[in-house]
Protein backbone atom coordinates (compact mmCIF):
# COMPACT_ATOMS: atom_id res chain seq x y z
CA UNK A 1 0.00 0.00 0.00
CA UNK A 2 1.07 3.68 -0.28
CA UNK A 3 -2.17 5.73 0.18
CA UNK A 4 -2.47 5.16 4.11
CA UNK A 5 -5.39 8.00 3.99
CA UNK A 6 -8.45 6.56 6.26
CA UNK A 7 -6.93 2.95 6.28
CA UNK A 8 -7.59 1.36 9.39
CA UNK A 9 -4.54 -0.81 10.60
CA UNK A 10 -4.09 -2.82 13.46
CA UNK A 11 -0.50 -3.06 15.26
CA UNK A 12 0.33 -6.08 17.75
CA UNK A 13 3.22 -4.87 19.74
CA UNK A 14 4.34 -1.73 21.27
CA UNK A 15 7.86 -2.45 21.51
CA UNK A 16 10.70 -0.36 19.27
CA UNK A 17 9.19 -2.07 15.80
CA UNK A 18 5.68 -1.38 16.47
CA UNK A 19 6.08 2.69 17.71
CA UNK A 20 8.06 3.47 14.98
CA UNK A 21 5.09 1.85 12.25
CA UNK A 22 2.29 3.40 14.58
CA UNK A 23 4.27 6.84 14.03
CA UNK A 24 4.75 6.65 10.45
CA UNK A 25 1.56 5.19 9.04
CA UNK A 26 -0.68 8.10 11.58
CA UNK A 27 1.85 10.66 10.09
CA UNK A 28 0.53 9.39 6.64
CA UNK A 29 -3.31 9.34 7.58
CA UNK A 30 -4.03 6.03 8.96
CA UNK A 31 -6.33 4.98 11.59
CA UNK A 32 -4.00 3.36 13.65
CA UNK A 33 -4.92 0.75 16.96
CA UNK A 34 -1.79 0.02 18.59
CA UNK A 35 -2.70 -3.43 20.73
CA UNK A 36 -0.32 -4.57 23.65
CA UNK A 37 -0.87 -7.66 25.89
CA UNK A 38 0.55 -5.41 28.58
CA UNK A 39 -1.67 -3.21 31.23
CA UNK A 40 -1.41 0.46 30.86
CA UNK A 41 0.74 1.45 33.39
CA UNK A 42 3.56 -0.54 31.99
CA UNK A 43 3.56 1.37 28.61
CA UNK A 44 3.02 4.84 30.16
CA UNK A 45 6.45 5.82 28.45
CA UNK A 46 5.38 4.66 25.04
CA UNK A 47 2.61 6.05 24.87
CA UNK A 48 3.95 9.68 25.84
CA UNK A 49 6.13 8.93 23.30
CA UNK A 50 3.25 8.70 20.35
CA UNK A 51 1.46 11.43 22.45
CA UNK A 52 1.81 14.39 19.51
CA UNK A 53 0.21 11.86 16.48
CA UNK A 54 -3.86 10.70 16.69
CA UNK A 55 -3.36 6.66 17.88
CA UNK A 56 -5.78 4.54 19.56
CA UNK A 57 -4.68 2.28 22.19
CA UNK A 58 -5.85 -1.07 23.04
CA UNK A 59 -3.82 -2.42 25.60
CA UNK A 60 -3.74 -5.98 28.23
CA UNK A 61 -5.35 -7.79 25.47
CA UNK A 62 -5.90 -8.46 21.25
CA UNK A 63 -9.76 -8.01 21.57
CA UNK A 64 -10.73 -9.75 18.42
CA UNK A 65 -13.35 -7.11 17.60
CA UNK A 66 -10.75 -4.40 16.52
CA UNK A 67 -10.51 -6.56 13.31
CA UNK A 68 -13.42 -5.26 12.41
CA UNK A 69 -12.98 -2.59 9.17
CA UNK A 70 -9.16 -3.73 9.35
CA UNK A 71 -7.46 -3.24 5.84
CA UNK A 72 -4.08 -4.34 7.51
CA UNK A 73 -2.77 -5.96 10.60
CA UNK A 74 0.96 -5.09 11.38
CA UNK A 75 3.06 -7.34 13.73
CA UNK A 76 6.17 -6.51 15.76
CA UNK A 77 8.73 -8.40 15.94
CA UNK A 78 8.47 -10.12 19.05
CA UNK A 79 4.38 -11.45 18.36
CA UNK A 80 4.68 -15.13 17.29
CA UNK A 81 1.86 -15.82 14.05
CA UNK A 82 0.21 -18.66 16.19
CA UNK A 83 -1.91 -16.63 18.78
CA UNK A 84 -5.73 -16.71 17.85
CA UNK A 85 -5.87 -12.75 16.62
CA UNK A 86 -3.65 -13.69 13.84
CA UNK A 87 -5.63 -16.79 13.14
CA UNK A 88 -8.64 -14.51 13.01
CA UNK A 89 -7.00 -11.90 10.78
CA UNK A 90 -5.94 -14.71 8.66
CA UNK A 91 -9.63 -16.52 8.64
CA UNK A 92 -10.97 -13.07 7.62
CA UNK A 93 -8.64 -12.09 4.57
CA UNK A 94 -6.74 -9.58 6.49
CA UNK A 95 -3.07 -9.25 5.23
CA UNK A 96 -0.24 -9.08 7.21
CA UNK A 97 3.16 -6.87 7.23
CA UNK A 98 5.60 -5.13 9.51
CA UNK A 99 7.53 -1.92 9.63
CA UNK A 100 10.67 -3.61 7.81
CA UNK A 101 8.07 -4.61 4.65
CA UNK A 102 6.35 -1.28 4.77
CA UNK A 103 9.78 0.29 5.04
CA UNK A 104 11.45 -1.76 1.98
CA UNK A 105 8.03 -0.61 -0.17
CA UNK A 106 8.61 3.09 1.23
CA UNK A 107 12.67 3.33 0.95
CA UNK A 108 13.61 5.77 -2.23
CA UNK A 109 17.10 4.53 -2.28
CA UNK A 110 19.07 1.35 -2.57
CA UNK A 111 18.86 -1.11 0.22
CA UNK A 112 21.25 -3.63 1.80
CA UNK A 113 19.66 -6.19 4.17
CA UNK A 114 21.42 -8.49 5.99
CA UNK A 115 20.25 -11.65 7.62
CA UNK A 116 21.98 -14.82 9.19
CA UNK A 117 21.98 -17.00 12.34
CA UNK A 118 24.72 -15.95 13.90
CA UNK A 119 27.37 -12.55 13.36
CA UNK A 120 24.54 -9.79 11.52
CA UNK A 121 24.68 -7.31 14.28
CA UNK A 122 28.47 -7.36 13.88
CA UNK A 123 28.57 -7.56 10.10
CA UNK A 124 25.36 -5.21 9.57
CA UNK A 125 27.58 -2.42 11.84
CA UNK A 126 30.89 -2.58 9.81
CA UNK A 127 28.50 -2.36 6.46
CA UNK A 128 27.39 0.62 8.17
CA UNK A 129 30.80 2.15 8.60
CA UNK A 130 31.83 1.06 5.22
CA UNK A 131 29.22 2.67 3.83
CA UNK A 132 29.77 6.34 6.19
CA UNK A 133 33.21 6.46 5.12
CA UNK A 134 32.28 6.04 1.62
CA UNK A 135 29.55 9.01 2.38
CA UNK A 136 32.44 10.56 3.43
CA UNK A 137 35.16 9.96 0.09
CA UNK A 138 32.17 10.07 -2.45
CA UNK A 139 29.45 12.61 -3.02
CA UNK A 140 27.59 10.79 -5.29
CA UNK A 141 26.62 8.91 -2.27
CA UNK A 142 24.23 11.99 -0.09
CA UNK A 143 23.68 9.98 3.34
CA UNK A 144 23.85 6.27 4.53
CA UNK A 145 21.16 4.97 7.53
CA UNK A 146 21.90 1.89 9.41
CA UNK A 147 18.98 0.06 11.75
CA UNK A 148 16.59 -2.62 11.54
CA UNK A 149 16.22 -5.50 13.70
CA UNK A 150 19.67 -3.43 15.18
CA UNK A 151 19.22 0.20 16.46
CA UNK A 152 16.85 2.32 15.23
CA UNK A 153 13.80 0.79 12.68
CA UNK A 154 14.72 2.51 9.62
CA UNK A 155 11.21 3.64 8.78
CA UNK A 156 11.60 6.66 11.24
CA UNK A 157 14.00 8.17 8.83
CA UNK A 158 12.66 7.08 5.54
CA UNK A 159 10.73 9.96 4.37
CA UNK A 160 13.93 12.08 4.63
CA UNK A 161 15.72 9.60 2.58
CA UNK A 162 16.73 10.57 -1.45
CA UNK A 163 17.54 8.01 -4.00
CA UNK A 164 21.14 9.05 -4.09
CA UNK A 165 21.37 7.28 -0.01
CA UNK A 166 21.77 4.12 1.02
CA UNK A 167 20.91 1.56 3.75
CA UNK A 168 21.94 -0.85 5.50
CA UNK A 169 19.18 -3.17 7.20
CA UNK A 170 19.39 -5.95 9.74
CA UNK A 171 16.77 -8.35 9.27
CA UNK A 172 15.67 -11.41 11.74
CA UNK A 173 13.79 -14.33 10.99
CA UNK A 174 11.21 -12.92 12.92
CA UNK A 175 10.66 -10.08 10.36
CA UNK A 176 11.74 -11.89 7.18
CA UNK A 177 8.80 -14.75 7.73
CA UNK A 178 6.00 -12.41 6.67
CA UNK A 179 8.13 -10.26 3.96
CA UNK A 180 6.99 -10.52 0.33
CA UNK A 181 9.43 -7.23 -0.54
CA UNK A 182 13.40 -7.73 -1.07
CA UNK A 183 16.35 -5.14 -0.77
CA UNK A 184 18.24 -4.76 -3.67
CA UNK A 185 21.31 -6.19 -2.21
CA UNK A 186 20.78 -9.65 0.12
CA UNK A 187 23.16 -11.42 2.35
CA UNK A 188 22.78 -14.57 4.22
CA UNK A 189 25.64 -15.18 6.43
CA UNK A 190 24.63 -18.37 7.79
CA UNK A 191 21.62 -20.52 8.79
CA UNK A 192 22.25 -23.16 11.53
CA UNK A 193 19.56 -23.80 14.65
CA UNK A 194 18.19 -20.84 16.19
CA UNK A 195 14.60 -20.03 17.22
CA UNK A 196 13.16 -23.46 17.33
CA UNK A 197 10.99 -22.03 19.85
CA UNK A 198 9.59 -19.85 17.44
CA UNK A 199 9.31 -21.48 14.01
CA UNK A 200 9.37 -25.24 15.46
CA UNK A 201 11.77 -26.44 12.22
CA UNK A 202 15.05 -26.01 10.66
CA UNK A 203 12.52 -26.08 7.39
CA UNK A 204 10.42 -23.39 8.67
CA UNK A 205 13.00 -21.57 10.40
CA UNK A 206 15.12 -21.52 6.67
CA UNK A 207 11.74 -20.71 4.57
CA UNK A 208 12.08 -17.21 6.65
CA UNK A 209 15.23 -16.58 6.32
CA UNK A 210 15.15 -17.50 2.43
CA UNK A 211 12.02 -14.78 1.79
CA UNK A 212 15.28 -12.24 1.79
CA UNK A 213 15.96 -13.72 -1.87
CA UNK A 214 13.09 -14.64 -3.22
CA UNK A 215 11.54 -12.03 -4.13
CA UNK A 216 14.55 -10.20 -5.61
CA UNK A 217 14.72 -9.04 -9.25
CA UNK A 218 17.17 -10.42 -12.04
CA UNK A 219 19.54 -6.72 -11.56
CA UNK A 220 19.24 -7.59 -7.98
CA UNK A 221 22.35 -9.13 -5.96
CA UNK A 222 22.53 -11.62 -3.63
CA UNK A 223 25.12 -12.27 -1.42
CA UNK A 224 26.21 -15.96 0.67
CA UNK A 225 28.46 -17.67 2.43
CA UNK A 226 29.88 -20.51 0.50
CA UNK A 227 30.93 -22.18 3.68
CA UNK A 228 28.54 -22.54 5.62
CA UNK A 229 25.94 -24.89 4.14
CA UNK A 230 22.31 -23.04 5.04
CA UNK A 231 23.43 -19.99 3.40
CA UNK A 232 24.75 -22.12 0.40
CA UNK A 233 21.66 -24.51 -0.09
CA UNK A 234 20.25 -21.01 -0.98
CA UNK A 235 22.33 -20.49 -4.32
CA UNK A 236 19.26 -21.76 -6.56
CA UNK A 237 16.88 -19.23 -4.90
CA UNK A 238 18.68 -16.27 -6.84
CA UNK A 239 17.22 -13.95 -9.45
CA UNK A 240 19.95 -11.95 -9.97
CA UNK A 241 23.73 -11.89 -9.39
CA UNK A 242 26.09 -13.49 -7.11
CA UNK A 243 28.76 -12.65 -4.50
CA UNK A 244 30.46 -15.02 -2.26
CA UNK A 245 32.55 -14.80 0.86
CA UNK A 246 34.41 -17.19 2.88
CA UNK A 247 38.33 -18.21 4.45
CA UNK A 248 39.10 -20.77 0.95
CA UNK A 249 39.75 -19.76 -2.48
CA UNK A 250 37.00 -18.11 -4.78
CA UNK A 251 35.83 -20.72 -7.56
CA UNK A 252 36.50 -19.66 -11.44
CA UNK A 253 34.63 -16.39 -12.26
CA UNK A 254 32.99 -16.54 -9.23
CA UNK A 255 33.08 -12.82 -6.78
CA UNK A 256 34.02 -12.08 -3.72
CA UNK A 257 36.00 -12.19 -0.57
CA UNK A 258 38.54 -15.20 0.25
CA UNK A 259 41.53 -14.74 2.43
CA UNK A 260 45.35 -15.45 0.70
CA UNK A 261 48.53 -15.08 2.65
CA UNK A 262 47.46 -13.86 5.68
CA UNK A 263 44.98 -10.89 4.23
CA UNK A 264 41.55 -10.24 3.08
CA UNK A 265 41.12 -10.48 -1.05
CA UNK A 266 38.52 -9.57 -3.05
CA UNK A 267 37.52 -10.85 -6.82
CA UNK A 268 35.21 -8.18 -9.09
CA UNK A 269 34.77 -6.96 -12.21
CA UNK A 270 37.80 -5.53 -12.37
CA UNK A 271 40.46 -8.25 -10.95
CA UNK A 272 41.69 -9.29 -7.39
CA UNK A 273 42.37 -6.51 -5.17
CA UNK A 274 44.17 -7.18 -1.71
CA UNK A 275 41.74 -5.58 0.63
CA UNK A 276 43.36 -5.72 4.28
CA UNK A 277 46.23 -7.82 6.35
CA UNK A 278 44.22 -9.85 8.62
CA UNK A 279 46.35 -8.63 11.48
CA UNK A 280 44.51 -4.92 11.28
CA UNK A 281 41.53 -7.08 12.32
CA UNK A 282 40.86 -5.83 15.71
CA UNK A 283 37.91 -8.32 16.72
CA UNK A 284 38.83 -11.89 18.54
CA UNK A 285 37.88 -15.00 16.99
CA UNK A 286 37.75 -16.46 13.56
CA UNK A 287 33.81 -15.92 13.34
CA UNK A 288 34.66 -12.24 13.41
CA UNK A 289 36.35 -12.78 10.58
CA UNK A 290 33.89 -14.39 8.76
CA UNK A 291 32.15 -11.25 9.56
CA UNK A 292 34.49 -9.17 8.09
CA UNK A 293 35.00 -11.33 5.09
CA UNK A 294 31.04 -10.59 4.82
CA UNK A 295 30.95 -7.08 5.17
CA UNK A 296 33.49 -6.57 2.61
CA UNK A 297 31.65 -8.49 -0.24
CA UNK A 298 28.59 -6.93 0.93
CA UNK A 299 30.22 -3.38 0.18
CA UNK A 300 31.56 -5.06 -2.91
CA UNK A 301 28.39 -5.77 -4.22
CA UNK A 302 27.52 -2.25 -3.48
CA UNK A 303 29.67 -0.67 -5.28
CA UNK A 304 31.89 0.72 -2.03
CA UNK A 305 35.80 0.92 -2.76
CA UNK A 306 37.66 -0.58 -0.99
CA UNK A 307 39.12 2.07 1.06
CA UNK A 308 35.72 2.61 2.33
CA UNK A 309 35.81 -1.09 3.54
CA UNK A 310 39.51 -0.55 5.38
CA UNK A 311 38.18 2.39 7.15
CA UNK A 312 34.90 0.57 7.99
CA UNK A 313 37.60 -1.96 9.75
CA UNK A 314 40.18 0.56 11.17
CA UNK A 315 39.65 0.69 15.18
CA UNK A 316 36.52 -1.26 15.09
CA UNK A 317 36.08 -3.43 18.16
CA UNK A 318 32.61 -5.03 17.87
CA UNK A 319 29.10 -3.69 18.78
CA UNK A 320 27.77 -3.50 22.32
CA UNK A 321 27.37 -6.59 23.98
CA UNK A 322 29.07 -9.01 21.41
CA UNK A 323 32.21 -10.12 23.29
CA UNK A 324 32.75 -6.73 25.10
CA UNK A 325 35.32 -5.67 27.40
CA UNK A 326 34.08 -4.84 30.44
CA UNK A 327 37.07 -4.71 32.85
CA UNK A 328 39.81 -6.23 34.60
CA UNK A 329 39.31 -7.72 38.10
CA UNK A 330 41.34 -10.20 40.27
CA UNK A 331 43.94 -11.09 37.60
CA UNK A 332 40.89 -11.80 35.06
CA UNK A 333 39.62 -10.30 32.33
CA UNK A 334 35.54 -9.66 32.30
CA UNK A 335 33.68 -10.01 28.82
CA UNK A 336 30.51 -9.16 28.18
CA UNK A 337 28.82 -11.66 25.37
CA UNK A 338 25.01 -11.21 26.34
CA UNK A 339 24.19 -11.05 22.71
CA UNK A 340 24.90 -14.67 22.18
CA UNK A 341 21.02 -16.39 22.77
CA UNK A 342 22.13 -19.56 20.99
CA UNK A 343 24.94 -22.59 21.70
CA UNK A 344 26.60 -21.86 18.71
CA UNK A 345 27.10 -18.09 19.34
CA UNK A 346 28.73 -19.27 22.87
CA UNK A 347 30.76 -21.79 21.23
CA UNK A 348 31.98 -19.45 18.55
CA UNK A 349 32.97 -17.09 21.75
CA UNK A 350 34.81 -19.68 23.81
CA UNK A 351 36.75 -20.19 20.55
CA UNK A 352 38.02 -16.38 20.88
CA UNK A 353 40.07 -16.71 23.49
CA UNK A 354 43.23 -19.15 24.37
CA UNK A 355 43.41 -18.13 28.17
CA UNK A 356 41.71 -20.24 30.97
CA UNK A 357 37.79 -19.10 30.99
CA UNK A 358 35.39 -19.22 33.48
CA UNK A 359 32.16 -19.48 31.44
CA UNK A 360 28.57 -17.93 32.19
CA UNK A 361 26.07 -19.77 30.37
CA UNK A 362 22.24 -20.13 30.80
CA UNK A 363 19.15 -17.73 29.98
CA UNK A 364 15.95 -19.47 28.51
CA UNK A 365 16.21 -22.64 26.10
CA UNK A 366 15.15 -21.75 22.60
CA UNK A 367 14.64 -25.64 21.84
CA UNK A 368 18.47 -25.91 20.62
CA UNK A 369 20.89 -28.44 20.96
CA UNK A 370 23.14 -28.51 23.19
CA UNK A 371 25.32 -31.60 22.76
CA UNK A 372 28.05 -29.70 20.69
CA UNK A 373 28.21 -26.72 23.15
CA UNK A 374 28.79 -29.63 26.12
CA UNK A 375 31.51 -30.80 24.47
CA UNK A 376 33.60 -27.97 23.26
CA UNK A 377 33.05 -27.01 27.32
CA UNK A 378 34.67 -29.97 28.30
CA UNK A 379 38.00 -29.36 25.36
CA UNK A 380 38.09 -25.81 26.78
CA UNK A 381 36.42 -24.04 29.92
CA UNK A 382 38.02 -24.19 33.02
CA UNK A 383 35.07 -23.12 35.08
CA UNK A 384 31.42 -23.43 34.29
CA UNK A 385 28.64 -21.59 36.32
CA UNK A 386 25.08 -21.92 34.70
CA UNK A 387 21.92 -19.83 35.88
CA UNK A 388 18.43 -19.29 34.81
CA UNK A 389 15.86 -21.99 33.57
CA UNK A 390 18.69 -23.53 30.97
CA UNK A 391 20.49 -24.38 34.18
CA UNK A 392 19.72 -27.96 34.63
CA UNK A 393 19.71 -28.52 31.14
CA UNK A 394 23.06 -27.77 30.59
CA UNK A 395 24.20 -29.62 33.21
CA UNK A 396 22.74 -32.49 32.22
CA UNK A 397 24.69 -32.53 28.87
CA UNK A 398 27.88 -32.04 30.78
CA UNK A 399 27.88 -34.50 33.19
CA UNK A 400 29.47 -34.89 36.63
CA UNK A 401 33.11 -33.23 36.23
CA UNK A 402 35.75 -35.64 36.36
CA UNK A 403 38.98 -35.48 38.26
CA UNK A 404 41.88 -34.15 36.52
CA UNK A 405 39.29 -32.83 33.19
CA UNK A 406 38.10 -29.62 31.94
CA UNK A 407 35.46 -28.38 33.64
CA UNK A 408 37.32 -28.33 36.70
CA UNK A 409 34.14 -27.17 38.57
CA UNK A 410 30.43 -26.58 37.81
CA UNK A 411 28.26 -24.43 39.53
CA UNK A 412 24.62 -23.79 39.71
CA UNK A 413 23.14 -20.68 40.04
CA UNK A 414 19.93 -19.28 40.30
CA UNK A 415 20.42 -15.86 38.77
CA UNK A 416 22.83 -14.04 37.33
CA UNK A 417 24.07 -11.91 40.07
CA UNK A 418 24.48 -15.05 41.76
CA UNK A 419 26.34 -16.43 39.02
CA UNK A 420 28.95 -13.36 39.00
CA UNK A 421 29.47 -14.08 42.60
CA UNK A 422 30.24 -17.22 42.22
CA UNK A 423 32.89 -16.35 39.32
CA UNK A 424 34.55 -13.70 41.65
CA UNK A 425 35.37 -17.06 43.76
CA UNK A 426 36.90 -18.42 40.94
CA UNK A 427 39.02 -16.14 39.14
CA UNK A 428 42.66 -16.66 39.01
CA UNK A 429 45.58 -14.24 37.12
CA UNK A 430 45.23 -14.70 33.88
CA UNK A 431 41.75 -15.59 33.60
CA UNK A 432 39.15 -14.54 31.19
CA UNK A 433 35.31 -14.82 32.59
CA UNK A 434 33.05 -15.00 29.69
CA UNK A 435 29.16 -14.17 30.12
CA UNK A 436 27.77 -16.27 27.15
CA UNK A 437 24.80 -17.60 27.53
CA UNK A 438 23.85 -19.68 24.57
CA UNK A 439 20.10 -18.79 25.66
CA UNK A 440 17.74 -15.80 25.78
CA UNK A 441 17.50 -13.46 28.33
CA UNK A 442 13.46 -13.85 28.75
CA UNK A 443 14.07 -15.87 32.41
CA UNK A 444 15.21 -12.67 34.06
CA UNK A 445 15.11 -9.73 31.71
CA UNK A 446 13.57 -8.21 29.08
CA UNK A 447 15.79 -8.91 26.47
CA UNK A 448 19.70 -9.42 25.84
CA UNK A 449 20.40 -5.81 26.09
CA UNK A 450 19.44 -5.41 29.58
CA UNK A 451 20.97 -8.57 30.70
CA UNK A 452 24.44 -7.36 29.68
CA UNK A 453 23.79 -3.88 30.88
CA UNK A 454 23.14 -5.64 34.47
CA UNK A 455 25.78 -8.01 34.02
CA UNK A 456 28.16 -5.28 33.45
CA UNK A 457 26.89 -3.08 36.29
CA UNK A 458 27.36 -5.91 38.56
CA UNK A 459 30.93 -6.57 37.37
CA UNK A 460 31.98 -2.91 37.92
CA UNK A 461 30.45 -3.85 41.19
CA UNK A 462 33.00 -5.81 42.33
Amino acid sequence: MKDWKDERVIILGAARQGLALARYLAAHGATVVLSDMREPEVLAEARQSLSDVDVEWALGGHPLELLDQAKLVCLSGGVPLQIEFIEKTLFRGIPLSNDSQIFLDAAPCKVIGITGSAGKSTTTTLVGRMAAAAAEMDKRLRKTYMGGNIGDPLLNYVDEMQPNDLAVMELSSFQLELMTTAPQIAAVLNITPNHLDRHGTMQAYTAAKANILLYQQEDDIAVLNREDRGSWDLVDKIAGWLYTFGMGALAPRQLGTFVRDEAIWLRNADGEVEVMPLSQIQLRGEHNRMAVLAACAIAAAAGLSVEAMRKGVEDFRGVIHRLEFVREWGGAAWYNDSIATAPERSMAAIRAFEEPVVLLAGGRDKDLPWEDFAELVRQRVDHLVVFGDAADLILSKIGEVQPGQRPYSLDRCENLAHAVETAKGLVEQGDVVLLSPGGTSYDEFADFEERGERFKKLVRQL
